[in-house]
């Protein structure tokens, strides 16, 4: 019965050892498709925020917070503001900034290999003024000590243009670049006349600021003029009452010029990033505002810089769509998996005719190499000559015997059994072949010795 079951099984031995090298070939690689051609997202990236109190740093904590819900660990750096960023952007020092519309251009962003993410929201220009402040118009500014900030900010590059349209040379003011924190405190001291910067209404030095005794923002009366003159800036209106409708402040509606606040990213961010920080965005700053309506921000629009295309997916057709019901990892797990199924498909189409084949050789190869020895007996049998072949045949039949022990207790799959009985059939027809030289050799003995008839 074990003879039996040899004979008869499935010979799983051979197909391992005639696949294996095939599949760990196919394994090694499929997963160095899987880690080269689609990495895993990392786990880390540093985000370029802005000024101490600024909409950008409150911004940048809020991007933390999301993405740390997927394990993702959003490093915020502080910096001077949009020109500082576009800097560290392009240096590879970060690997995301918040930047003002208007920072750069369209052909030097690509150059430099970054990517909209999407416009986030309106960051009007507020300049603060001291009252009394005969103030109403930017001309009026000549002679006023103001503060622009520091040229990494973007507003001094943007005021000047302003100025310009009215008239007013940088000669004719005396010009601070403190930062936003310490020019608020030259103004409240009344060392300063007027301070200037872009941001959100939601930075803590805007609401503190229009809520100050004393302090008076101005009024861009013209500031649909400025939209049209400069195409990187829209009209916004600050509400009468915004800030608090009890008190009724601001005590008027105020016409602002607005950036749009863009986050932008290199151009190797890795795309299930993208897909991160824009759901994020949407999240953050997809409500209703002071300058915006539901769902108008984010937004592919009023950026100058070219819209990364996992983006531009999201504005069109939303989240992926393996990521509104698993978790991220999970989903960027499935979505990267085509690269593999890919990789395999690729891989053993071709392999897979070569594995059968050889499996079959494998198997009647342990019948075949016996077809070896049979010819070296009928060769040997040949070359006997005279007195020897009767020797020699005796030999070469226990030889037989031994081959047919050995061939009999072979381990082949049933279907592979012509090849086993006819190797046998073939040691008898040998045999055959042997026991007859071998009775002819003993006829020729036999002859040989009897006695010669006397004539």
């Amino acid at each position: 019965m074990t003879n039996i079951r040899k004979f008869t099984r499935f010979s799983f031995g051979d197909l391992v050892a005639t696949a294996g090298p095939t599949v760990v070939v196919i394994a090694v690689l499929c997963a160095a498709a899987y880690l080269i051609v689609d990495p895993a997202p990392p786990r880390q990236v540093v985000l370029a925020t802005g000024q101490e109190n600024s909409a950008y740093e409150e911004f940048g904590k809020e991007y933390a917070a999301a993405l740390a819900k997927h394990d993702i660990t959003v490093t915020t750096r502080r910096s001077l503001g949009s020109q500082e960023n576009l800097e560290r952007l392009n240096a590879g020092k970060v690997d995301i900034a918040f930047v003002q519309s208007g920072s750069t251009e369209e052909q030097a962003a690509r150059r430099a290999g970054l990517v909209s993410l999407g416009s986030l929201f309106t960051e009007p220009v507020w300049l603060f003024m001291r009252e009394p402040a005969a103030v109403t118009r930017l001309a009026d500014l000549k002679g006023k000590r103001i503060n622009l900030g520091p040229e990494g900010t973007g507003v001094p590059k943007l005021l000047r243009k302003v100025l310009e349209l009215n008239g007013v040379e940088p000669a004719d003011l005396t010009i601070g670049a403190l930062e936003n924190t310490p020019a608020t405190v030259e103004l409240l001291e009344g060392r300063i006349d007027a301070l200037v910067f872009s941001s959100g209404p939601e930075a803590p030095l805007v609401q503190m600021l229009l809520q100050t005794p004393g302090i008076k923002l101005f009024d861009f009366t013209q500031a649909e003029a400025y939209s049209r003159r400069l195409p990187f800036v829209t009209h916004v209106v600050l509400p009468r009452g915004i800030v608090d409708v009890g008190r009724d402040i601001p005590a008027q509606d105020y016409h602002l010029i607005a950036p749009t606040a863009t986050l932008v990213a290199r151009d190797d961010l890795h795309p299930a990033l993208v897909d991160l920080f824009v759901q994020a965005a949407s999240q953050i700053h997809g409500d209703t505002g002071w300058f915006q309506t539901q769902g108008q921000f984010p937004s592919a629009r009023f950026t100058e810089i070219p819209v990364a295309r996992e983006a531009e997916k999201f504005y069109k057709n939303g989240p992926p769509l393996l990521q509104r019901y698993m978790s991220f990892w999970m989903a960027n797990l499935l979505d990267r998996m085509w690269v593999v199924v890919v990789a395999l498909a690729a891989l053993w189409i071709p392999l897979s005719k070569v594995v059968p084949p050889l499996y079959v050789w494998r198997i009647k190869s342990r019948v075949y190499r016996w077809y070896g020895q049979l010819r070296t007996v009928e060769q040997e049998l040949d070359a006997a000559q005279g007195e020897q072949r009767a020797q020699v045949s005796v030999a070469l039949l226990a030889r037989l015997d031994e081959i047919e022990a050995m061939v009999n207790q072979i381990s082949i799959p049933l279907a592979f059994a012509d090849a086993l009985y006819g190797l046998r059939s073939h040691i008898n027809f040998v045999r055959q072949r042997v026991r007859a030289v071998a009775a002819a050799a003993a006829e020729e003995a036999a002859a040989a010795a009897a006695p010669v008839p006397a004539v």
